[in-house]
């Protein structure tokens, strides 16, 4: 926690200072930020949004797959993303370096938006929050935190050193058991909320499918952002899993 990465902590404050605006804003300028920044699906069918009626034209239907991630609804809210993010997003920034962690974080976050559109054709609810991004920075750290023998690389003595380790292919990492492990759990959590949701409570439900779509990015996507040479063997002198 004492050694956060500077864009990490960036970040955060940027999230925070946002927040905090949209908080000291009317309500109709607070709802001017979410129709020009928050993600809505019901923006890409112009048979429900005409023209014109969401501000931003054709450049927000492009940055919103991104700025949506920077809102949020609640202290509670951007409190929980944020402990997220110090957790799982700082390995990974430590490890891709201040550029390369802010495209991954796009990236995921874009990618999470994508599934929410597929999924939520027409929503007029806007969709906010950095989970989908922070998502994506869960299943980076997966594919090298667990690259050591046993949990080595999560005690503070080893976590160094496993940042900067070399990472197996997926095809090896999704062989382990902690990963394995680590992944159905967070799949049936997502799950569990997503379809446990109430009837008629989509404002304040979470938005799941952009969680597994942030997840898949950022899984599959590693490597192209990865500037740690890659391994074979991810565990040598005879370690196992």
């Amino acid at each position: 926690m004492f050694n956060v990465p500077a864009v990490i902590t960036a970040l955060a404050v940027l999230m925070l200072v946002i927040h905090g605006a949209r908080a000291l804003m009317g309500q109709d300028a607070d709802i001017e930020t979410l129709a020009l920044f928050a993600f809505i699906p019901a923006r890409y069918d112009p048979s429900i949004i005409a023209e014109g009626v969401l501000p931003g034209g054709i450049g927000a239907d492009i940055w919103t797959f991104v700025t949506y991630a920077l809102l949020h609804g609640d202290l509670t809210h951007i409190g929980v993303n944020l402990l997220w993010m110090l957790a799982f997003g700082s390995p990974v920034a430590r490890r891709f370096g201040p550029l390369r962690f802010l495209a991954f974080f796009a990236i995921t976050a874009a990618a999470g938006a994508a599934l929410h559109l597929v999924t939520h054709p027409n929503e007029l609810v806007p969709m906010i929050g950095a989970s989908a991004a922070i998502s994506g920075c869960m299943a980076a750290a997966i594919r090298f935190v667990f690259a050591t023998h046993g949990f080595e690389g999560l005690r503070p003595d080893g976590f160094e050193a496993v940042v900067r380790r070399p990472a197996a292919p997926l095809s090896v990492v999704l062989r382990d058991r902690r990963v394995i492990g680590f992944v159905a759990v967070w799949f049936a959590i997502n799950l569990a909320f997503g379809l446990g949701a109430p009837v008629g409570a989509e404002a304040g439900t979470i938005a799941w499918q952009a969680h597994i779509g942030g997840f898949l990015a950022g899984l599959l996507l590693f490597p192209l952002f990865d500037p740690v040479a890659r391994r074979s063997d991810p565990f040598p002198r005879g370690e196992g899993y």
